[in-house]
């Protein structure tokens, strides 16, 4: 089976055919760096991240650019707010998003263009819409002409009267028509500007998307990726100053995740449900809110809560435990007759999670098929003292395949840190147990518990494990 994807331009599953064979380009809507990012942003940089790890699990070379949107009104009024410039802001959070998407394991974009650094190559664009007779300016001040591009609303599905009646548009006399959107805003006094053949300003939101796209990705991309609120009007300018300055198709498939909610409602600062990642992570691992992320079909909205963060933390638990008893069973245990059932599970789980992966990237049947598989790895090992190891073995090269792509294995340097401490204690606990010193033995079970070190004993020894 061939990878299909459903492409929100046509509103269709289609086998994804990338423009040159072997290679995928793929830009992502990144962060505006004036706070950390919350749940609903981590949402899509999660998913498409697994996006691109299946990609290359398939073969393909993916160039993934993931922007940093570095200067914008909410940037101005925090700096302000702060005391502090733009740029000072832009630097803080920054490091601070890389902090929260390396703990939820979202591997670096091959680049990470900020906007601010970019500005020649917007200019250069919007100069071309101005010549081609697709924007103009207003007092240092530059609009696209929304009514210049037969096509605008394409992404949508909605016609310019529909946009019209929809949307929520500040009236400015000077615009041609109410559409038209900013590609270059004049100075004001207080705010960051740079120097333009209009004059000091700076660049409008969605110009700056098509320009950094441009400009690492090429005329012509593969996979634009982003959050369905971006639908309109973002992604919907994109596509129309991108084809207007380029005269080629801007995107062949668009990719958009649903909305994330909290409680059932929508996230809202007003309504006292706002959560950052960071809030997150202070309460549960952040490998627990990656899986939970991953639960739900990205096409299919996510709703947040507390009780659905246990079920994943519960779920993800066993997964890991799952994990580890396979392992101390193969360094451990006797070899062994054959199992078919275990064998056959293993081979079904290998088929499923490509089939479903290959259907719209299908987390959501990607997991269940790994369940399925933890589900006959602990009957067997339940059931079983002496131990299929080619089965089991070929269970744990799965394992780690899958891992490559989802990312729900704890890191392997993560593991190590500490490692050899714990078992020093374990040593001595058992040490403690030989001698009957049970005094001993308790305080160091109840040290590594504190620790969230669970010790089991075994026939084969003392064995730990680390919990979520």
């Amino acid at each position: 089976m061939a990878l299909a994807v459903y492409n929100d331009l046509t509103r269709t599953k289609e086998k994804f055919v990338p423009l040159e064979e072997g290679r995928v380009r793929f830009y992502v809507c990144g962060p505006t760096v004036y706070n950390f990012f919350h749940i609903g942003n981590a949402r899509p940089f999660v998913m498409f991240d697994v996006f691109r790890r299946y990609l290359e699990s398939l073969g393909y070379e993916v160039k993934y650019v993931q922007n940093f949107t570095d200067i914008d009104d909410k940037m101005i009024k925090r700096a302000n707010e702060d005391g502090i410039t733009v740029a000072e802001l832009a630097e803080r959070f920054i490091a601070e998003y890389y902090k929260d998407a390396d703990a939820l394991g979202i591997r670096r974009a091959t680049v990470n263009p900020r906007a601010t650094h970019e500005i020649a190559a917007i200019i250069e664009i919007i100069e071309t819409l101005i010549e081609k007779g697709h924007a103009y300016e207003v007092d240092g001040d530059v609009y696209f002409n929304v009514a210049s591009f037969n096509e605008y609303g394409k992404l949508s599905k909605q016609s310019i009267d529909e946009l019209l009646s929809g949307a929520r548009i500040d009236v400015d006399e000077r615009k041609q028509q109410p559409l038209d959107f900013a590609l270059w805003k004049a100075a004001k006094p207080g705010e960051p500007a740079w120097e333009s053949p209009w004059g000091p300003g700076r660049p409008g939101w969605h110009i700056e998307c098509s320009a950094m796209s441009t400009k690492y990705l090429g005329k012509t991309i593969d996979i634009h990726g982003g959050g369905s609120d971006l639908i309109f009007p973002h992604h919907e300018n994109e596509i129309a100053q991108s084809e207007c300055a380029n005269e080629a198709q801007f995107v062949r498939y668009w990719l958009h995740n649903a909305y994330l909610l909290i409680d059932k409602e929508k996230m809202s600062k007003s309504l006292g449900n706002f959560l950052t990642v960071r809030d997150v992570r202070q309460k549960v691992n952040p490998l627990v809110l990656r899986f939970f992320l991953m639960s739900v079909h990205y096409r299919s909205p996510l709703n947040f809560s507390h009780e659905g963060l246990e079920q994943a933390k519960a779920a993800l638990e066993r997964l890991h435990n799952c994990y580890a008893d396979m392992l101390f069973a193969l360094d451990n245990r006797a070899a062994g007759e054959a199992d078919e059932t275990l064998r056959t599970a293993v081979k079904a789980a290998e088929e499923g999670f490509a089939a479903a992966m290959d259907d719209d990237f299908n987390t959501a049947g990607a997991v269940g098929c790994i369940f399925e598989m933890v589900r006959a790895i602990n009957v067997h090992l339940t059931e079983h003292q002496e131990i299929d190891k080619e089965a089991l073995t070929e269970a744990k090269a799965f394992f780690e395949r899958t891992d490559d792509i989802l990312g729900y294995l704890p890191e392997k340097k993560q593991e190590e840190d500490g490692d050899a401490e714990i078992d020093a204690l374990v040593a001595e606990r058992t040490e403690a147990r030989k001698a009957k010193n049970f005094k001993r033995s308790d305080e160091i079970r109840d040290l590594l518990a504190a620790k969230g070190i669970v010790i089991e004993d075994t026939p084969q020894g003392p064995r730990w494990k680390k919990t979520l």
